[in-house]
């Protein structure tokens, strides 16, 4: 009898879903029993976190994008001992910016007000490479995507963002491999800000660059993504990078 595959959850980000995720989902499920959560209307990281232990077995590996960086942090605070690996990509741990509730809320105000196509045509572009932007065949799941959701959905997540809980108890929880990575062109989550992140972790972790992609490294860079995470996947259990 073979054994059973391992886990990989794999954590979506602000208004993402699967689609994101799509190149990992293709490449790691003839190894792994692969999940992709829906948050439902959640609207905080930690009942996303608990969502995303729900849907987890005993054990299993973990990467997060963006938002779902912060929820994967939030579940290894909660469960770290089921946590086998952590990757966290395009994404945070600084607390809410002075000036962050305004600019998020002036995105809900105009869904709310002009809908989800408007918010996905002032949201999205700025989130990839600008080489992308005008490439309809890479740009059209992503705007479906966006504009699958709703303004409510919108609200709730924006909600769960500048009510994050504090990211250092997970951080100081992480005894496993780390994967840090970022889109060079990240305008959203430079890749200063994974710097940071490597260096509260004291140095641990493996920071990984993803050439010609912005914030929605996932698909914009699948072959390099998978890449790294197909590294990463393959570490001992147990290992770290002290």
């Amino acid at each position: 009898m073979s054994a059973a595959k391992p886990a990989l959850l794999l954590l979506p980000g602000l208004l993402c879903d699967e689609t994101v995720w799509r190149a990992q989902v293709d490449r790691f499920s003839p190894v792994a029993d692969v999940i992709v959560p829906d948050y439902g209307d959640a609207d905080s990281i930690t009942e996303m976190a608990k969502i995303a232990l729900r849907n987890a077995p005993e054990r299993f590996s973990l990467a997060g994008h963006s938002m779902g960086a912060r929820v994967a942090l939030e579940v290894v605070r909660m469960a770290s001992e089921r946590v086998e690996r952590i990757a966290i990509l395009d994404t945070g741990v600084h607390d809410v910016k002075p000036d962050e509730h305004g600019k998020r809320m002036r995105l809900v105000k105009l869904a709310e007000e002009e809908g989800m196509g408007a918010l996905c045509a002032a949201w999205l572009p700025p989130m990839v490479h600008p080489d992308l932007r005008g490439d309809e065949t890479f740009m059209k799941p992503l705007r479906e995507m966006v504009e699958r959701s709703t303004p409510a959905h919108f609200a709730a997540q924006i909600h769960a963002l500048l009510t994050r809980p504090d990211t250092g108890p997970g951080l100081a929880a992480i005894k496993s491999p780390v994967l840090i990575g970022v889109g060079r062109q990240d305008e959203w989550s430079p890749i200063d800000q994974h710097e940071d992140i490597q260096a509260r972790l004291g140095g641990r972790g493996k920071l990984v660059i993803f050439e010609d992609a912005g914030h929605m490294a996932p698909c914009e860079a699948p072959e390099s993504v998978n890449a790294a995470l197909a590294e990463w996947f393959s570490e001992p259990v147990g290992t770290s990078r002290d």
